[in-house]
């Protein structure tokens, strides 16, 4: 069995085509029934605040791996000098069940929420919407932020035009990559990014809902963060909104359980992730913003998971445990 620690992981060099063809793969196997997933419990006690989630998930296809995730969210961490989140997941041979890897999975979460957005972008970009001059905006620039911006900056290359970056608690210029710093600019609100990005991202852990203007026409909006929208803008998206489980994100006080509550939005007036395959987006009118909305969904974790860990045999990085 191999262990991977996140440094393991780090020293992995990303290619974020690769991880979007992983991606693709994956929602090719949700597409097609090729997976195993039930809705996640979550584990409180103490704080409310904190919790711990068990992801679980079989995933077919090439992959052909079982496994969960357990990751643990304790804002106040933060405070302590600690990351917010810790995780680790085990994969499973399918056929057998056998432990073939423990990984510390903090870097892998959010490479799997980045490259979802980036299979997100890539349909997006298929729309020909806009073929260059595209601008970026990120709301929020801890780790995920970082990842979407260093996804992007690769992703869309000579296509992106300027990047928007907006933290309440300031901008990291150490973590912006060299190749894109002199498209960089850090605004003073996120009406500034918002107003502009031709794709804008919510990367926040904010706790109350801000956002209430009309978006860009024709802008592609992911709400990473889940938390973000304020109902007050319901009208603009609802021809297009776009989840990867209505089980999953309908709750836990997200945006679409606000739109569902407050607007009335139902399964129904949603597609999934598994519909952009079949290039569902093409018939939307080229104004309408588009917002995408994931809780994350564990056949994605451990479809990247299996993917950097066949990378790490092939580097023969880790530690082999003895059974």
């Amino acid at each position: 069995m191999r262990y991977l620690s996140d440094k393991n992981i780090k020293a992995i060099n990303l290619n974020w085509k690769q991880n979007v063809v992983v991606i693709t793969n994956a929602v090719q196997c949700i597409k097609t029934k090729e997976i195993a997933q039930p809705v996640k419990p979550y584990l409180r006690y103490g704080n409310p605040k904190n919790r711990i989630i068990a992801m679980p998930a079989y995933i077919g296809g090439d992959i052909k791996k079982s496994g969960i995730k357990w990751i643990a969210s304790f804002p106040s961490n933060i405070e302590k000098g600690m990351a917010r989140a810790h995780s680790v997941i085990i994969l499973n041979e399918a056929e057998t069940g056998r432990p073939i890897s423990v990984i510390n999975s903090g870097s892998i979460s959010a490479i799997r929420t980045a490259s979802v957005s980036g299979f997100m972008i890539e349909k997006f970009l298929e729309l020909n919407r806009k073929e260059k001059g595209i601008i970026l905006g990120i709301i929020g620039f801890g780790p995920v932020g970082q990842y979407h911006l260093n996804m992007c900056a690769e992703l869309l290359g000579a296509k992106l035009d300027k990047v928007l970056l907006y933290d309440v608690k300031g901008v990291s210029l150490n973590a912006i990559p060299d190749v894109i710093k002199n498209k960089v600019e850090e605004v003073n609100s996120w009406e500034e990014a918002y107003e502009t990005a031709d794709v804008f991202i919510t990367c926040t852990v904010s706790k109350d809902r801000y956002i209430d203007k009309q978006p860009k026409e024709g802008s592609l909006h992911l709400n990473v963060s889940l938390r973000d929208y304020k109902t007050d803008v319901f009208d603009f998206f609802k021809n297009a909104m776009i989840v990867d489980d209505w089980k999953e994100v309908c709750r836990e006080n997200t945006d679409i359980e606000a739109f569902h509550i407050v607007n009335g939005l139902q399964e129904s007036g949603v597609k999934s992730i598994q519909d952009i395959l079949d290039n569902h987006l093409a018939s939307l009118p080229k104004e309408q913003p588009i917002m995408f909305n994931p809780m994350g969904m564990a056949v994605f974790d451990m479809a990247i998971a299996n993917h950097y860990l066949t990378l790490s045999e092939k580097s023969q990085i880790g530690m082999f445990l003895e059974e």
